[in-house]
């Protein structure tokens, strides 16, 4: 991926459809050239609408999008030389799947002999080689989505666009699609705008990660930096799991991202990280990631930056263990063990919830 060779930037770009509420405000964004990027956020935040003002098939109420610099606003998307991919596959049932394919290159009135080699290349490049002279009636659901991906790279595009391309299928064979796209886009080098509302999905297949949230982009970053270092509550709760603790600052330095001092509403006081620069006695919530908390036995002697907590039940993953506590004036907390943890309590235990300062952020 080039880290300095924007390929689109959207300029202080909004949409509205109503005339009165902003489905996308004020959006600055740029794409870089050869990226994954992931568009992710729930219904409503305006991650589809950014996706279609990018193909061409909404126009932004202010603001411009620009593709190599220049201003693509007012270009129709047909000559915008976007590949799209829709989830319910948008074939055409009439055709075999060699001229749903093909269909990009015949409106391009591509020769013959061109537009057949290039079939057989794009249909290759996803496993499909064999199954041109069939019709999107007779494939499964993935294989009908390997086609629409065929039928958006045949024609050398110089973005691809796909709009929760995956969610009509199983969990198994979803999962699988993600490590195959990931592996097609390392290999075309090609830039991918991917549209999702499921995070694990982003997080599997990006370079970067777009969180959306009210018509506004709340975090962009690496998927490491989103997930290890989420700006505020929203991309914390919505970008994995979180343990959550209400609490009030009693000890804070000066400005965002120094370290604090909280207190439980049971009397529990733990060090911190202060994200957002929360004032003295702010109610805040201090979250920290299921993996980065440990439990150590109750009969021990309470370990740093630990409160004291008692087990409801545990629950087996596969490859981990879910316990599930009980905390004075707290919701349920989790914790994430694994399953070779020397320390695997039982439900009714007495234990520490151990919260390792670095890993407990809290938000105002």
């Amino acid at each position: 991926m080039s880290t300095n060779d924007t390929l689109v930037k959207f300029a202080s770009v909004q949409k509205t459809y109503d005339g009165s509420t902003l489905v996308v405000r004020d959006l600055n964004l740029e794409i870089q050239s050869g990226e994954f990027l992931s568009l992710l956020g729930p219904s409503g935040s305006g991650k589809t609408t950014t996706l279609m003002m990018l193909a061409g098939f909404e126009s932004p109420t202010a603001g411009e999008i620009f593709l190599k610099g220049k201003p693509i606003t007012k270009t129709p998307p047909h000559k915008r030389n976007f590949g799209m991919v829709f989830q319910n596959y948008a074939l055409f049932p009439h055709m075999t799947i060699a001229d749903n394919v093909a269909y990009p290159l015949t409106v391009r009135k591509m020769g013959k002999s061109e537009r057949e080699l290039k079939v057989r290349q794009a249909l290759d490049m996803v496993q499909m080689g064999a199954m041109g002279a069939r019709y999107p009636g007779q494939l499964s659901g993935g294989q009908q989505q390997r086609i629409a991906l065929a039928r958006a790279l045949v024609f050398d595009p110089q973005l691809v666009l796909m709009d929760e391309p995956l969610g009509a299928l199983d969990k198994q064979l979803r999962e699988h699609m993600q490590l195959e796209l990931k592996e097609l886009h390392r290999k075309l080098g090609l830039t991918f705008v991917y549209v999702t509302h499921d995070q694990s999905e982003a997080l599997t297949m990006s370079d970067r990660v777009a969180v959306f949230n009210d018509g506004l982009i709340q975090q962009i970053d690496t998927v490491t930096t989103l997930y290890e270092s989420p700006v505020n509550r929203f991309v914390a709760s919505f970008v994995g799991d979180n343990t959550v603790l209400d609490a009030q600052i009693t000890v804070t330095e000066r400005g965002a991202g120094g370290s604090c001092k909280v207190r439980l509403p049971c009397g529990t006081e733990l060090q911190a990280q202060d994200i957002n620069g929360a004032p003295l006695n702010c109610p805040v919530q201090a979250c920290i990631r299921p993996e980065r908390a440990h439990i150590s036995p109750g009969s021990e002697p309470a370990p740093p930056n630990s409160l004291r907590a008692n087990v409801n039940d545990l629950i087996y993953f596969g490859d981990h263990l879910r316990v599930r506590c009980a905390v004075d004036k707290q919701v349920p907390t989790t914790v994430k063990i694994a399953l070779s943890s020397p320390n695997i309590p039982q439900a009714g235990d007495t234990v520490w919830l151990v919260l390792p300062p670095e890993h407990l952020r809290v938000y105002a």
